[in-house]
């Protein structure tokens, strides 16, 4: 848009914004009924999704750890790919009375129970992304309770949806041999129709539909972003439509799809400027690779961190002192220093100092990494995924191809309730003292500052930080790659389609620089209008590429930037942890996030831990991530 946030704020209460979103209402309502409304519009059918209530005696039953639960739920009514388009629900055995009726059992709801810190009436609902790389996520069709006592145990429900990943696909499950169309915004579209179904059948399950908390780690905790920042958004409409979807309640009242907190670790979105953040964070430090001298992706890299500090400074992000955060031009043309880039060290440095004042020595480091999480919910994935992970010769040096969160993997902390699989780690190195780990992060070159009397620390330069301890280990251009390899590259594939180029930032700096590029080495002159050819490109429902990229994008709706602000239901309740040794995404995307709704109007609460020492992982500074997540969700509702 070109304006401010407060700019935009005037705007919005004169006329309506253009775009994406030039049909919705701003700041829709929450699908709650009228006050002023004693009948549902005429035209509405009370009886449209009665097919998707929920059947009070289907429920099953563990009596070895009183659990009710139901599986394969389909949550639409005209589900492109039912084995992926359903849900399982999963309850604490004291919220439900139950009748035997055969193999199931038919239930009411006990109002008196009480787990944890709540009840039927104030449970919220906990949904897991299990996908780090945005492969699709099927619905389980099996029941294990391996990992679910720490969410049941603290009262809550456990809903495991199913989703279409970054590809289109084939269900051969169901025997179906048409394709189904997938990548983005599908995996949205999916989660929202399931939040949708959960409220449709509000008043059969033990919970309060309103705490609906999402978490997802990696590409899934960037879904688990868009969640939270699109709340009941037009843009999606007609997606949701196409499949079905829930859009009002047997009493006519509309269905919200916002939910009530988002939770994610080592996020990677805003798709629109990822390869731009990647180059000016980590990439224009690099000269080896596809960045090594007289190679035209090296200067691909140089150009594309320049248009970076372009936008930074258009973005209008600000600190906690309301201050503009912008970078500087230097008379070479980077943007390497300002006040954005100091905002970003003086992360690290906070980071650095939390580690030094609370880890105890001797200390032992070992690099770490996490494809794919095992969110407990579904067995057989588990299974699967440990199979995998036992299969695997193991080549801990393996770099991911792109940047949405491949390759082998590892657990920050592994509990009962997450089973760790695809360990990717290299030797550890032990540290008697805080002394030595800091002479010998110094050796080569002193960047780093250690106070043993304050316990403090600090980074020279961020250029120093990246270069030591967060190095570009992807590619040029990493998610939006010139031959369209990354998985980001399938995410916005469209059909048969399976990869297409989607970054217009990407493709204008390739446009300009065309010319410069061709006398360099590894150019193809096919890539000249390779961009072009495919950001024309619109999918099954004549969406723009631009429009789809956006659709993925949290920044859309939570900064003035982009037409999307003030256009959706926000959640309130944020959870945002990073690994500052994380290889796979720059470190502006989460920061740029955490800004947008540290500034937004309606969010109660942003919790953001950068987490020294550790890498694409489920990363946290003590604890463990289930149940640090818990203490989160229960602190949220405790504040409601």
């Amino acid at each position: 848009m070109g304006c401010t946030r407060r700019e935009f704020l005037a705007l919005a209460s004169v006329g309506s914004v253009a775009g994406l979103v030039g049909c919705t209402p701003a700041q829709r309502p929450a699908a709650q009924p009228d006050d002023d409304a004693d009948q549902p519009p005429a035209d509405v059918d009370l009886n449209e999704f009665a097919d998707l209530a929920l059947d009070a005696s289907a429920w099953r039953y563990d009596a070895d750890h009183d659990v009710y639960y139901q599986l394969g739920l389909t949550y639409c009514k005209k589900p492109a790919t039912p084995t992926y388009e359903s849900l399982a629900i999963f309850v604490p055995g004291a919220y439900l009375t139950g009748e035997k009726n055969g193999e199931t059992y038919t239930c009411e709801i006990n109002d008196k129970a009480v787990v944890g810190n709540f009840t039927p009436a104030t449970a919220p609902i906990l949904m897991p992304i299990n996908a780090g790389t945005l492969s699709a996520q099927t619905s389980p069709t099996a029941y294990g309770y391996d990992g679910l006592a720490p969410y049941l145990e603290a009262g809550c429900v456990y809903v495991y949806a199913g989703f279409r990943g970054r590809s289109a696909g084939y269900d051969t499950t169901s025997g179906s041999d048409e394709l189904f169309p997938g990548g983005s915004p599908w995996p949205v579209v999916d989660l929202k129709a399931a939040v949708r179904y959960l409220r449709y059948n509000a008043d059969a399950l033990p919970c309060s539909t309103d705490r609906i908390f999402v978490f997802g780690f990696s590409a899934g905790g960037g879904v688990s972003a868009v969640l939270g920042a699109s709340g009941d958004a037009g843009a999606f409409d007609p997606y949701l439509a196409s499949i079905g979807a829930v859009t009002h309640d047997a009493q006519g009242a509309a269905v919200s799809d916002a939910i009530a907190g988002s939770a994610s670790w080592c996020p990677i979105t805003s798709f629109d400027q990822a390869d731009a953040a990647y180059e000016w964070c980590q990439g224009q430090y690099a000269s080896d690779d596809t960045r090594a001298e007289g190679t035209w992706t090296r200067q691909l890299s140089q150009d594309l961190a320049g248009s970076y500090g372009a936008w930074v400074n258009g973005m209008d992000l600000r600190d906690d002192d309301d201050e503009q955060l912008t970078l500087d031009e230097s008379e070479a043309g980077a943007f390497a220093m300002g006040s954005y880039a100091q905002a970003l060290l003086d992360e690290v440095n906070e980071a650095a100092t939390s580690f030094v004042q609370t880890t105890p020595f001797p200390y032992t480091y070992t690099p770490q990494r996490l494809e794919d999480p095992s969110f407990p919910g579904d067995p057989n994935l588990i299974a699967s995924r440990a199979a995998d992970a036992a299969a695997q010769s193991g080549d801990p040096s393996a770099a991911p191809a792109d940047g949405t969160g491949e390759g082998d993997s590892s657990s920050a902390v592994v509990d009962s309730a997450l089973v760790a699989t695809g360990v990717s780690q290299v030797q550890s190195t032990i540290f008697d003292s805080a002394q030595n780990y800091f002479a010998a992060l110094n050796a080569e070159s002193w960047w780093i500052n250690y106070s043993h009397s304050s316990g403090s620390v600090s980074v020279s330069s961020l250029r120093d930080f990246v270069l030591r301890v967060r190095p570009a280990t992807l590619t040029a251009a990493p998610y939006d790659q010139p031959d369209r390899s990354s998985r980001t590259n399938q995410l916005f594939g469209i059909g048969e389609e399976s990869t297409l180029h989607f970054s217009l930032s990407v493709g204008e700096v390739v446009a300009a620089n065309a010319e410069t590029y061709a006398s360099l080495g590894g150019w193809d002159a096919e890539y000249a209008g390779a961009w072009e050819e495919d950001l024309a490109k619109t999918d099954s429902l004549d969406t723009s590429m631009s429009d789809r990229v956006m659709m993925m994008n949290p920044l859309f709706w939570l900064s003035g930037h982009y037409d999307g602000y003030g256009q959706s239901n926000v959640a309130p309740h944020w959870r945002v942890n990073e690994g500052l040794f994380d290889t796979d995404v720059s470190l502006c995307c989460a920061a740029n996030m955490v800004w947008a709704l540290r500034k937004y109007d309606g969010v109660s609460d942003v919790a953001h831990t950068p987490v020294w020492g550790q890498g694409h992982v489920l990363a946290e500074r003590s604890g463990s991530a289930t149940s640090n997540l818990l203490s989160w969700v229960v602190s949220c509702c405790s504040a409601q």
